[in-house]
């Protein structure tokens, strides 16, 4: 039988990404994709796992949620959280998604920081559906993840002779700043 992609057949290459090209291949994905799987866990330690819509800003991502939804309960009590953003499966080759893990925390309004992550949010498209005034940005808190840790997976690199789970980590300093590849 003639196979569509001979190249997804045997065992699958080992090789790394450099620390540059996976980062874009990220970056490429999470700028493509705007729905994201985030994982909580209760004050039980039952998981919890919620599809948000979100925005990203580097490596980060935002959303925002009711304070009193199940989710911010549970990143109150544990801010751990793994989030998965994926591209639409159309089969095998097409396999393409990464699993982020790291904290989140609440950014609200009037916090430093906040300009920058509303500025990357896209707010208004959100105002527009609901009627809301485009000339007053909201007050809402953001949640923002924060990710130490990237399991990226895309099964085309197999194609290129690389393996087709790559990893990421933040470096000691925290941040994208300065990251390495390596084995996680």
């Amino acid at each position: 039988m003639p196979l569509t992609n001979p190249w997804l057949s045997g065992d699958a290459p080992t090789a790394r990404l450099s620390r540059e090209r996976l980062e874009e291949r990220i970056e490429n994905l999470l700028s493509s994709q705007n729905m994201a799987v985030i994982a909580t866990v209760d004050s039980d330690g039952a998981p919890a796992a919620t599809p948000v819509r979100y925005y990203h800003l580097g490596f980060e991502l935002m959303f925002t949620a009711a304070p009193r939804s199940p989710k911010m309960r549970n990143l109150a009590a544990d801010p751990r959280i793994s989030v998965g953003v994926f591209a639409p499966l159309v089969g095998q080759a097409s396999s393409r998604g990464a699993q982020l893990f790291g904290t989140a925390r609440v950014v609200e309004r009037r916090d430093p920081e906040a300009d920058a992550y509303w500025e990357a949010f896209r707010w208004q498209s959100d105002h527009a559906e609901r009627g809301r005034d485009l000339d007053a940005p909201p007050s809402d808190p953001l949640t923002v993840v924060t990710p130490d840790r990237i399991v990226y997976t895309e099964h085309w690199l197999r194609r290129e002779g690389y393996a087709p789970r790559q990893f990421w980590r933040a470096s000691s300093t925290g941040g994208r700043t300065g990251p390495v590849c390596r084995d996680a």
